[in-house]
């Protein structure tokens, strides 16, 4: 964690991928199309306190969220629902925060926020990886 903040110090921008060195920060797959994993993804990300749904694009299959920093910065969050094969879909999530220094980390600890909400809703259908 301390190596995050350090990372944070100069880095305001987190984002996760297939090619992530992080593994916590690799895309998260799960056993749905990609209409239902969006359905899922939504409902649960709407239900969330502390972040805001600014819109969202389903053919595209991205979400924007907005959340506020207990100092008052603003962080803007895009979701990403991918389609992998037809039964499997993928969550990719890009987190930024807005101002000029680097965030100390909290990019990182939102996505993993996202991470660990997302993977309770849907444990039954989680691709280990």
């Amino acid at each position: 964690m301390l190596k995050r903040t350090l990372i944070g110090l100069l880095r305001s921008h987190e984002q996760t991928g297939d090619r992530a060195k992080d593994p916590l920060l690799k895309s998260h797959l799960y056993k749905l199309s990609k209409d239902k994993a969006w359905e899922e993804v939504v409902s649960t990300l709407k239900k969330m306190q502390g972040y805001k749904l600014l819109h969202e694009v389903q053919s595209v299959g991205e979400i924007v969220l907005e959340k506020r920093t207990a100092f008052g910065r603003t962080m803007d969050i895009t979701v990403s629902v991918i389609s992998v094969n037809p039964l499997t879909s993928a969550v990719d999530i890009y987190s930024a925060s807005r101002g000029s220094l680097g965030d100390l980390g909290s990019n990182y600890r939102v996505i993993l926020d996202l991470y660990r909400t997302l993977d309770k809703k849907l444990a039954a259908v989680k691709v280990s990886s």
